[in-house]
């Protein structure tokens, strides 16, 4: 998205399935303190309402402090298509089938979702000069700032656009009586925002094609996901409907589409930090507590992680706000609103998305990371030294001045921006939407700056006033989140507060005046009432 503004930019990345894989088990199997085990957990051993251990299928137990579920789409799986229907995991990998049973039996709500995955092709069989080729980033940049930019500067592979047409939309509204999704055989709610394609033919059948994005999966393998063409039809109708894309003619199918249930738990029994409210020290993260997307599932394992760790040294738990990071974004809409559909991490879910950016991730979290651990002294430095590095010279530029006379005007005449009428500060010209810092690097002597701290800089002074707006805005709401709730409060006890907002406040619990105002069902005029009763029996605490 580079094309728009700063708040919407998303950093990319090709990583290669195969390579990831392995690097990935290298990383855990060579990581101090950490034993893995393969095996089927089956039951949670709960005492008085605290997690104490977990038992295998095989029997064997095993004692912790604290434990995160992370199950995916494995709970009680189901892989479905045509009028096939395998209780496996998805590639054929074995579902966890009894773990639910012991979540309901200890008090956890569950509910069924639905996912999907599409086919995979033989890249040797695709007429790439029917398509449109999708280069990848020209200048890679690394998603951690302690990756030094030159290292992962590496050839990176194409992608290719194909499109649905009107023989592939045919083939499926012939067939719509095939698909598990219309005959009734699916059970779960499915994401609405990566539809099968079945779904996409039918809800916007007023369009004549849809992008088909072909993309490897790894540099060892010849195997090519077609992205956007997820389905649960059955093999020999997925044959005629792929085989109708340009360039897919003659293509081979090394696996066939599928969609994929599995079961998940309701998020409004979670506590920000992730932690159940049903069983303590029980921390639950990803697919299993309604999100879709493997981001998803990564953020919440980090906070769970994180989490359960501050549980077990009796420390307080680290909740993100709204206007730190989209993970916070994420956790309040889960625990605060819930979900009934798999539920994805869109821009748009958030109100102050220019103040987290990706290129400030540093600045909102490396306080947070250095403080529990993740980021050590030497990194935490240098973190602290660019910084300085990057307000010092904002503060430089504004006593920069030019006039009229001076050479500027060439290189603002070749940007298509206006000559000097009169005298203005280099930090002024900045703001100008067509000029960028480095394009004034000529004519300020500038201090050596990393590409990084030079990007930085244009966009603080660019945005300068919207930033300043925005955290106006999120102050306010600051103000109520630090307006704690008490635990032990009885909203029956909460005279002239709606019967709705009595029943949505008792079953959600939430812990600030903020996380409040934000349940569906939850008016001002309940805040209010809430915010009285408060002061008055807690003395305004």
């Amino acid at each position: 998205n580079q094309s728009k503004g700063p708040a919407v930019h998303s950093l990319r990345a090709q990583a290669d399935k195969r390579a990831y894989s392995q690097s990935m088990r290298e990383v855990l199997e060579n990581t101090d303190h950490l034993t893995i085990r393969q095996m089927e957990i089956a039951e949670l051993i709960v005492e008085d309402g605290v997690l104490t251990g977990v038992k295998a299928v095989s029997g064997a137990v095993y004692h912790c402090k604290a434990a995160v579920l992370c199950t995916g789409v494995y709970l009680k799986a189901r892989c479905i298509y045509g009028d096939v229907s395998n209780y496996t995991g998805p590639n054929g990998l074995q579902a966890a089938n009894y773990l639910t049973d012991s979540l309901k039996e200890l008090g956890i709500e569950m509910f069924r979702f639905k996912t999907g995955t599409p086919a995979r092709i033989a890249g040797n069989t695709i007429d790439y000069s029917k398509m449109e080729e999708q280069f990848g980033d020209e200048r890679v940049v690394p998603f951690s700032f302690s990756t030094d930019p030159e290292s992962v500067q590496i050839d990176q592979e194409s992608c290719w656009l194909t499109y649905t047409n009107e023989e592939t939309h045919k083939i499926i509204r012939e067939n719509l009586d095939r698909s598990p999704l219309y005959s009734g055989m699916i059970e779960g709610t499915g994401p609405r925002y990566c539809p099968s394609i079945e779904d996409k033919v039918v809800k916007f059948s007023d369009k004549p094609q849809h992008q088909i994005f072909l993309e490897p999966e790894s540099k060892e393998m010849n195997s090519i996901y077609v992205q956007g063409f997820s389905t649960s039809m059955p093999h020999d109708i997925q044959e005629q409907m792929i085989r109708t894309l340009p360039g897919l003619e003659n293509c081979t199918i090394l696996k066939y589409a599928y969609a994929i249930e599995y079961d998940a738990i309701d998020p409004l029994q979670l506590w920000p930090s992730l932690e159940t409210k049903v069983i303590k020290n029980l921390f639950t993260a990803g697919q299993i507590n309604g999100t879709s997307g493997y981001e998803e599932a990564a953020g919440q394992g980090l906070m769970a992680g994180i989490n359960a760790t501050l549980k077990v040294r009796n420390e307080a738990p680290l909740v993100l706000k709204r206007d730190e990071a989209y993970i916070g974004v994420m956790i309040d809409d889960l625990v605060t609103k819930g979900t009934k559909e798999p539920y994805r991490m869109l821009t748009s879910r958030a109100e102050y998305r220019l103040l987290i950016r990706h290129d400030n991730a540093d600045e909102r979290l490396y306080d947070y990371s250095h403080k529990i651990g993740l980021v050590k002294d030497k990194e935490y430095q240098r973190y602290q030294t660019k910084m300085k590095g990057i307000y010092d010279e904002i503060e430089r530029l504004s006593t920069i001045r030019f006039t009229p006379k001076d050479d500027i005007n060439e290189m603002l005449e070749q940007n298509n921006s206006s000559h000097l009428k009169e005298g203005v500060s280099a930090k002024e010209l900045i703001t100008r939407p067509e000029i960028t810092y480095d394009m004034m690097l000529p004519y300020i002597d500038a201090p050596e700056l990393s590409e990084e701290q030079r990007r930085r800089i244009t966009i603080l002074i660019k945005y300068a006033g919207y930033i300043e707006k925005a955290k106006r805005q999120a102050q306010k709401q600051i103000k109520m989140e630090e307006k704690h709730i008490p635990e032990d409060i009885d909203y029956e006890d909460v005279k002239n507060l709606a019967l709705e907002a009595k029943q949505k406040l008792s079953e959600i619990r939430p812990l600030t005046i903020g996380q409040a105002s934000r349940i569906s069902g939850i008016n001002p005029a309940d805040i209010s009432v809430l915010l009285i009763y408060l002061k008055q029996k807690y003395n305004g605490e």
